[in-house]
């Protein structure tokens, strides 16, 4: 990892591409997405995208969206960083989850971590999966560093990474009850395990395990706070280092948009499947006419249509509302308002499956979701998301009523 410690070697640290806009990265992603349709089952099998998809991503600047330009960054704005997602999971939904969650905390670490430690940390392509469930120990040394042992699961995009975030709970004294310390580990400090694959859906997302022992961290790698609890309204390191307000948001929503993002373009694969199906094929009873000629095939892409458009527009401007704040201030990220786009997140990822639940899969016919079909993909992947902790729990569990008791000012107590 090379540690960046002066101006000079920061000019070094430079994009490839300083002219590369926005528009152009996202068309990049939109050249990539149909090459991997193909591919699913290949992705499925290996558990993760090949190392030539990696490699291609890495070519196309992905891996750098959203890192600040001082440390070889693009900077561009999360809602390009969100277009790209929803692209390339219309074309493969475990390639789409497994970049996203790979590479959209460089944000996160941008925002949250001081400057001694983001130079140290960042270095062009970052690739950075992080879990939210505390595991594992950390121990203090005598000269104030930590020592990381445990096992964390779920660490989506581990197959290239470059670094792990993880939270472990730590006694801020002898005696004290323990509360969640967020940490960041190089890849030369952790290991992969060989354990993804075996679930319903999201095969391919490279959610392995990652087990780290006896990893050695400076202090300034960790953050006395969960990173869903970490208050920015008195303004972010981010914020002060980069200038830039989007690295003065708010964590918390910002992860929950993810999920709807993925699931919007998860979904959006499913119809466009659907679509092949009915300019390919007829109905199965007389009158036997083209199914895109049928009005009931007519009617169920019609519905699953909309009901997509209105989860693509209501996740969009849900991200709006989160820049506008970031645009107002640090203090404009209150509970209320993020737990409100979270709530905005529920209903996009709630229709999304309706459209494929209610429409796509029971109509597209027996042999279009037989196992490795792309509907029949489609669906298991966007059940399995069902069962993601930020979604089952968060989302339709918890969210509501914290939004309720942030809105009429009722304390909550954990």
């Amino acid at each position: 990892m090379t540690v960046i410690t002066n101006v000079r070697e920061q000019a070094a640290a430079a994009a490839p591409e300083p002219g590369l806009t926005p528009e152009e990265i996202i068309a990049r992603a939109e050249a990539i997405a149909p090459t991997l349709v193909a591919r699913q089952a290949e992705t499925e099998a290996r558990t993760y995208y090949a190392q030539d998809t990696h490699e291609l991503f890495a070519e196309a600047g992905l891996y750098r969206v959203l890192v600040p330009k001082r440390y070889g960054g693009y900077e561009f704005g999360v809602d390009t960083f969100f277009r790209v997602v929803m692209t390339l999971a219309r074309g493969c939904p475990s390639t789409g989850w497994m970049y996203c969650l790979g590479a959209a905390h460089a944000l996160a670490v941008a925002t949250l971590f001081g400057e001694r430690a983001q130079d140290e940390i960042f270095d062009g392509d970052f690739i950075c999966p992080a879990t939210i469930m505390p595991s594992g120990t950390a121990e203090r040394t005598e000269d104030g560093d930590w020592i990381i042992n445990g096992t964390w699961a779920y660490c989506s995009g581990s197959p290239y990474a470059t670094h792990f975030v993880g939270h472990t709970l730590v006694a801020p004294e002898e005696g004290a009850e323990p509360v969640p310390m967020l940490f960041i580990v190089p890849s030369s400090q952790f290991r992969r395990l060989d354990d993804w694959g075996g679930q319903l859906g999201l095969k391919g997302s490279g959610s392995h395990s990652i087990t780290i022992e006896n990893a050695r961290i400076p202090d300034h790698f960790t953050i006395k706070s969960h990173i869903s609890q970490f208050d920015v309204s008195g303004g972010t390191p981010g914020l002060t280092l980069h200038g830039n307000p989007q690295y003065g948001g708010g964590p918390l929503s910002i992860m929950i948009l993810e999920s709807a993002v993925l699931a919007v373009g998860i979904a959006h694969g499913a119809l466009d499947a659907y679509e092949d199906l009915m300019r390919a094929r007829t109905t199965s009873f007389p009158p036997i006419t083209g199914r895109t000629e049928n009005p009931d095939f007519q009617f169920w892409y019609g519905q699953a249509a909309g009901m997509l458009a209105t989860a693509e527009a209501a996740v969009l401007h849900a991200l709006q509302q989160w820049k506008d704040a970031c645009a107002r201030g640090p203090e404009a990220f209150t509970p209320e308002l993020e737990l409100r786009i979270a709530g905005i997140a529920r209903e996009v990822v709630r229709l999304s499956w309706d459209a494929v639940q209610r429409y796509l899969f029971p109509t597209a016919g027996s042999s279009s979701v037989r196992v490795g079909e792309r509907v029949e993909r489609v669906w298991r992947d966007l059940s399995t998301m069902h069962s993601h902790a930020g979604v089952a729990i968060y989302l339709n569990g918890l969210a509501p009523r914290e939004y309720a008791m942030a809105r009429f000012g009722i304390e909550a107590h954990h």
